[in-house]
């Protein structure tokens, strides 16, 4: 009788869809590089709540707009994301159209969203990343 050998664990998949999560976000998320576009930036956010990293987060949203009581949301179960569109207005700005798709209490939802970000340091001197402002909500619904 031969001996079974498990399968071979493969790289992660990573939340946003990518393929690999440590050469996707994961690498964002470490600290190991920043998003080259709001696209990707967006996409690591995306991740960081299905991780709920909130410190990702903060990280990533503007000053301005980062709400005080951000906390990890363990009642929430991502499902999946989509993104529709991608438009850099300038070299400082961008913004970003996607579905995120995730259940509540076993209630299917669909949250679809056009986001705006900008490309500036959080505090002087610090090296210009893009951040999250806001967005507007096209649409949520089950």
């Amino acid at each position: 009788m031969t001996a079974r050998r498990p399968p071979k664990a493969g790289p992660a998949p990573c939340p946003c869809g990518g393929a690999d999560y440590a050469a996707c976000c994961g690498r964002f998320h470490r600290g190991e590089a920043l998003p080259p576009n709001a696209e990707a930036l967006m996409r690591s956010r995306y991740s960081a709540y299905v991780l709920n990293d909130t410190d990702w987060l903060r990280q990533t949203w503007h000053p301005s707009t980062c709400p005080a009581d951000l906390v990890p949301d363990t009642a929430t179960r991502w499902l999946g994301l989509s993104v529709k569109a991608h438009a850099q207005q300038d070299d400082t700005h961008a913004e970003v159209e996607f579905v995120a798709r995730y259940k509540v209490g076993g209630r299917a939802w669909r949250l679809h969203e056009r986001s705006r970000f900008v490309h500036e340091p959080r505090a002087p001197g610090e090296t210009p990343r893009w951040l999250y402002v806001d967005g507007d909500m096209i649409g949520e619904a089950p």
